[in-house]
């Protein structure tokens, strides 16, 4: 390779595709590295590695559930030290996450000090908390002592870990897991064990069972913060069966009578993983910016349980209507994603069903009886083994001290020694024989083992109560290992004892145990009728004031429009008229594009008001070209200074969003013109020319957005104004002296939409715009 780098020949093209073969192969290691040993758990014991080490860090520290606390910082330096090469800070977090009880369904450490809370706080640094492992912790790591599982070396090769922990019921599903790797992610949301385990009877009696049977065992997600599930059941299903889904999770409310027709609504259980004080602080921003205007009031009265109070404006609204709103625009309803991709077998990611992820589960728990079962009979044989060497000692207990006494090497002289027909083996041919044994056919001798047991055996065992005991013990003994003999050798026999072993953990952890019982509620999704929000809001009359700058305001109650109101400096008034606080305000720029103001919404008219641009996405260099109250069946023309345009329906026009809704297309120097409602039956249009034109008003198309087309054609300047009327009625407009003025002759102005037009009349305004 040297030779090839030292070749002059060689251009930088020669490396290209062994560079991006060696970057290909360095980010799959560190890709599948991020997958297996940090994102993913795995799906016999659902946890990941950092979770594994922990709980084994602290069972070798004997911080069992009955025992005392230790330091957090001892915990986390040893889990770093011994078996987890990573950040403190990132180990502890993990550790805090295991015990905070609103995260975990099932909380795996038992915390004792600040560590953490629902409003989102972080935990008390690690010197001042202590930890110890619950019940249920225990019952993960259950086992371990009896050859259950397999071993590794830790990093360094100093110390051995658990590849995994020998699980008594499926942790995977029962406190859920979350976590991102590289192209791939996962979110399992909790479930409740008693249910889980219910599911797995079930697998055990019909290996083939269906998916869909299995939820009537276990109705979907059971969150540690509650709350109500309004998801369809068979969306829940199909999740379920796939391995992939989402379901829409609510807060748990009611409503508190306080007398006399007041109510308020109390929440007592909110969504899983919504920190509690961001929410407080949506709502209220919901009732500042009148988004849920019959939302009145935000308390949250919370103390070791959740209590958030919601006052309505008035007594009068309907409880289910506010809370609907409120869940369309908060987070007291989210939707939780469902990806179960786990570790199928501890090595390969695999999106999976539920029955996937229980059968995994209870074909390990049959591994881990079996390991056991091997390990329990093996410890059987190396005792019967001794129990028979004592045996020996005490049927021939003089000769046996003779020997210990006067021989110089007993060990060697007791192994020798045939003890014939006093031997265990030889008093009954059908008794069992310990394959440990080395005695050959024709001695009956003593193994290494057994000499050790009687060389350390105490003077005060040497009594005949003792002799019965052990062969009693034998006994027993004998009787169990033939009982483990049948299980290794039948499958049904291993299920059976599987089903045993679950039933005991559904009555340790199950509706009797603390927390046990379901707390999420299952619930289909009340229909609620839509009211328009206009129907909410109180009825009231104000008076609109827009000023020249842009600034607006509502004054309570129908003012004298002529009375003298205060701007600032440099500023005065514009539009100003009657309104009432059910109404929606429609603003037109210069742009083109309409915006959508509620009325309800506007501020208040003690002070000057706020600029409409803080209320609307109106850009800087579009100026407001006319603001007016949104009448649903009524009709607008609107038209740019280039002479185009065209009638657009009022409702076409609403914008539902702050960015408004483009109605008029202008390009360049264009700038949208007019914006008037039409009435009657003919179109009038001057230009800045001050030529008049006429025209019928059905030559003008009815659009929704566009150019639109010509109304008047100009050499030079643009359009001026233009206005709809009655052509029987006459044109009026208002003269240079302010008087009213109105031209019924209009033959000589009147043509075809697109002309030039001519001079306006006598007395035409100089500002060239119609009343």
């Amino acid at each position: 390779m040297a030779n090839d780098v030292d070749d002059p020949k060689m251009t930088p093209r020669d490396f290209a595709e062994p560079l991006r073969r060696a970057i290909g192969e360095r980010y799959l290691t560190y890709a599948l590295s991020t997958i297996m040993h940090r994102a993913l758990p795995d799906a016999r014991d659902g946890l990941k590695p950092v979770h594994r080490r922990i709980l084994y860090a602290m069972r070798e520290l004997r911080l069992n559930s009955t025992g005392g606390f230790r330091k957090s910082a001892k915990i986390s330096g040893d889990v770093m030290g011994n078996y987890h090469p990573h950040g403190d800070a990132a180990i502890y977090d993990a550790m805090a996450r295991l015990a905070q009880d609103f995260n975990v369904r099932y909380p795996l450490v038992d915390g004792q000090g600040n560590f953490g809370n629902i409003d989102g706080d972080n935990p008390a640094a690690a010197r001042y908390t202590e930890a110890r492992l619950t019940n249920v912790a225990e019952a993960l790591l259950e086992g371990l002592n009896e050859n259950a599982v397999d071993y590794r070396a830790n990093y360094d090769g100093t110390l051995e870990e658990p590849v995994v922990l020998p699980a008594q019921f499926p942790n995977l599903l029962a406190n859920g897991a979350s976590g991102i790797a590289v192209g791939m992610a996962t979110n399992i949301p909790p479930h409740n064990i008693a249910e889980l385990i219910d599911a797995c009877l079930h697998l055990i009696k019909v290996p083939d069972a269906r998916d869909d049977t299995l939820l009537n065992y276990v109705p979907g997600p059971d969150f540690p913060t509650g709350g109500v599930i309004v998801e369809p059941r068979e969306n829940i299903a199909q999740a379920y069966r796939t391995g992939r889904g989402s379901m829409r999770l609510r807060c748990k409310w009611e409503v508190e009578d306080l007398g006399r027709g007041q109510w308020q609504i109390i929440v007592t259980e909110i969504p899983y993983q919504v920190q509690k004080s961001k929410l407080v602080e949506r709502l209220a921003e919901l009732i500042q910016t009148k988004k849920v205007p019959i939302l009145a009031d935000i308390r949250d009265e919370s103390a070791d349980d959740i209590r958030m109070v919601l006052e309505p404006r008035s007594k009068n609204v309907d409880p289910d209507v506010l809370m609907n709103m409120l869940f369309r625009n908060s987070d007291l309803e989210v939707r939780f994603s469902l990806n179960m991709n786990v570790l199928i077998d501890g090595l390969t990611p695999k999106v999976c069903s539920m029955k996937e992820v229980l059968r995994a589960f209870l074909d390990f728990r049959r591994e881990v009886l079996i390991r056991r079962s091997q390990h329990r009979m093996d410890k059987i044989d190396h005792r019967l083994e001794v129990l028979e060497g004592l045996i020996v000692a005490f049927l021939n207990l003089d000769r046996v001290i003779d020997i210990i006494r006067y021989d110089d090497d007993p060990k060697a002289a007791l192994m020798r020694e045939d003890w014939g027909k006093d031997h265990p083996r030889a008093l009954n041919e059908a008794e069992y024989v310990s394959p440990l044994m080395v005695a050959s056919d024709d001695e009956l001798g003593l193994t290494e083992i057994q000499t050790e047991a009687i060389l350390n055996m105490r003077l005060r065992s040497l009594r005949k109560l003792e002799e019965m005991e052990l062969v009693a013990e034998r006994d027993r003994l004998m009787e169990e290992r033939a009982g483990l003999e049948d299980l290794l050798e039948s499958g049904e026999l291993q299920w059976d004892a599987i089903a045993e072993q679950l039933k005991e953990v559904k009555k340790a952890f199950g509706k009797n145990y603390e927390g046990g019982a379901r707390r999420t509620l299952i619930e289909e999704a009340a229909e609620v009728e839509e009211v328009p929000l206009e129907a909410m809001i109180e009825r009231e009359p104000i008076t609109v004031v827009c000023s020249q700058m842009g600034w607006i305001r509502a004054m309570t109650g129908h003012i004298d429009l002529s009375r003298e109101l205060k701007f600032k400096d440099g500023d005065g008034p514009r539009f100003i008229f009657h309104a009432e606080t059910t109404d929606r305000l429609l603003v037109f720029g210069s742009n083109g594009r309409f915006y959508t103001l509620s009325a309800a919404n506007l501020p208040g008219g003690r002070g000057m008001g706020e600029p409409v641009r803080l209320m609307v996405d109106l850009p800087n260099e579009a100026a407001i070209v006319d603001l007016f109250i949104h009448h649903p069946d009524r009709k607008l023309l609107v038209a740019s200074s280039a002479g185009d345009g065209f009638i657009v329906p009022e409702n076409d026009v609403v914008a539902q969003t702050r960015a408004g809704k483009q109605v008029l297309n202008v390009k360049g120097d264009v700038r949208a013109k007019v914006c008037k409602p039409v009435v009657g039956d003919s179109v009038a249009v001057v230009g800045e020319n001050r030529k008049v034109l006429v025209f019928a008003l059905d030559e003008l198309p009815e659009m929704g957005r566009g150019k639109g087309v010509r109304l008047q054609k100009y050499k030079d300047g643009g359009l001026s104004d233009a206005t709809t009327f009655t052509l029987g009625e006459g044109l009026t407009w208002r003269d240079p002296a302010g008087r009213t003025r109105t031209e019924t002759e209009l033959a000589e102005w009147t043509g075809k939409r697109a002309g030039t037009g001519r001079m306006a009349p006598r007395g035409f305004p100089r500002d060239n715009t119609f009343t």
